[in-house]
């Protein structure tokens, strides 16, 4: 496949990619909501995202990513019924809502940089945009597609001719978005939230042309999307647990507010499962990736490293579902070893005598499966197959005489692309044999309590203490203080 196609949910097909603007690519991913630790589902969303990035870069075009911050407005039911998230793991943690987000927030970046996803471009938040989000309900009433009722604004569904047209639901079908009873003040159970009016318990509110409230969830997204790529871009993107209500009404919204199209492409990844189930926060079943990076989870018999983890999740489409086990991360643990074994002998071999290699058919097998809408499993497959023959040429003592281009291309793919090149070995410090020593007994001792053998557990602690190295145990884990 010469050129990029991608899947686009709102045609149900693969279409050949091309932007609105020659060059240009303007790509917006729904974010987190920060009221929790990432955890692998969150993992599959935005290292597949972070590929499709990385290779429209490759490619040649000069892209502008945006993913949000969602840090009010996402109610405990995904509708317009129930409480603020973070308002609510406020009171369970009793902080304030943006201690909330500024802490999960933190988490989110750190565990996104420990897996290789490069930083968006732009990283709107929903509480730094509450301006435009009242101007695109203010035209959305202008238009004719939303109402007020006494401090709640709606959209009117009925308005919209062509809403449903990307989850392909008949308006039969289309409930309120609500998972819970219908709020009575609504003229359809179908018409959802703009702009929600604050009791006097919600604390994050602000002053509208309706009275003090907070905006709904899927205002948020269309209005920071907008901001920074304009009225009608190239890609959305998200899981496709948002495919509806949240995108269904981003598209309403945006195209009531413009009248023109909102983007051109909606790209949807599946969902990583657990025994079959959906792993998620509001399920009770997730590992967050910090439990994950430390091996400290009852389902875990130990730590993981973060580019298996990575490249575990690349192994799977995008758009298939991948079902965790520990023996699923064995298997990559050993398929990652073997190719980074192989790049790096390829790394330390010099150039030599032996017949070139074809490096033009390899390039060209690659591309192609990731023309074919990302496919990253079958483009590690490729890769798998093409080194070994790449290595049984230099252990025959007849090194292609065109390594360096071969170990070239390979940086630009497997490292740019991929995000998959090995560590530099570099020398350590004394200091870093010691943290890792003592990195090391703090597994030890996960396992220990994870096994319930207390005693050794407590030994480990109290002899550490006596070196004079303290350890602290959180709810995210085991961290230490040396003197």
């Amino acid at each position: 496949m010469d050129k990029l196609h991608i899947y686009n949910t709102l045609s149900r097909e693969k279409e050949e990619f091309e932007p609105i603007k020659e060059g240009f690519v303007g790509i917006y991913v729904c974010g987190p909501t920060v009221y929790g630790d990432p955890h692998l589902g969150h993992a599959k969303s935005y290292v597949s995202f972070d590929v499709v990035i990385r290779y429209l870069r490759y490619l040649g075009y000069k892209v502008r990513y945006v993913q949000n911050i969602t840090d009010v407005g996402h109610l405990t039911d995904d509708a317009d019924q129930g409480e603020d998230k973070l308002e609510k793991q406020a009171a369970i943690e009793k902080l304030e809502p943006m201690e909330i987000a500024e802490k999960y927030t933190y988490n989110y970046f750190r565990d996104m940089d420990k897996l290789g996803v490069q930083r968006p471009d732009i990283s709107p938040r929903a509480t730094g945009h509450i301006i435009e989000q009242i101007q695109m309900v203010e035209k959305l009433l202008e238009n004719g597609h939303a109402y007020e009722t006494d401090g709640n604004v709606y959209f009117d569904v009925s308005s919209d001719e062509d809403y449903g047209k990307l989850s392909g639901r008949d308006i039969e079908e289309q409930e309120s978005g609500t998972r819970i009873e219908t709020a009575s003040d609504k003229q359809d159970p179908k018409d959802f939230a703009l702009w929600k009016k604050a009791d006097d318990g919600h604390i994050m509110k602000w002053p509208s042309p309706w009275g003090m409230g907070y905006p709904g969830w899927h205002v948020e997204c269309s209005a920071m999307s907008t901001k920074y790529l304009g009225e009608h871009f190239d890609i959305h993107g998200g899981g496709m647990d948002n495919q509806f209500p949240h995108h269904e009404c981003e598209i309403a919204q945006s195209e009531g507010a413009f009248n023109k199209p909102f983007a051109n492409y909606w790209m949807h990844n599946n969902m990583v499962t657990l025994e079959g189930q959906k792993m998620g926060k509001s399920l009770g079943n997730a590992i967050s990736l910090n439990e994950f990076f430390r091996g400290d989870h009852e389902l875990l018999s130990r730590a993981w490293d973060p580019q298996i983890i990575r490249f575990f999740l690349l192994q799977s489409h995008y758009r298939s579902t991948t079902d965790f086990s520990e023996e699923a991360l064995s298997s990559a643990e050993n398929g990652l070893r073997t190719l980074q074994d192989i790049l790096r002998l390829i790394e330390e071999t010099e150039e030599g005598t032996g017949d070139a290699y074809d490096l033009e058919a390899l390039k060209k097998s690659v591309e192609s499966k990731l023309n074919d809408d990302f496919n990253t499993a079958q483009a590690i497959a490729v890769l798998f197959d093409e080194l070994k023959k790449i290595r049984k040429q230099i252990n025959s003592g007849e090194a292609p005489e065109n390594l360096g281009d071969v170990r070239t291309f390979l940086h630009n793919f497997v490292d740019d692309v991929l995000g998959l090149w090995p560590e530099a070995e570099a020398a350590q410090s004394e200091d870093d044999k010691t943290e890792k020593l003592i990195e090391l007994l703090i597994d030890i001792r996960n396992k220990a309590r994870h096994n319930k053998n207390f005693e050794l557990a407590d030994a480990i602690r109290d002899q550490l203490e006596e070196l004079d190295i303290k350890l602290m145990d959180s709810p995210e884990g085991t961290e230490f203080k040396i003197g």
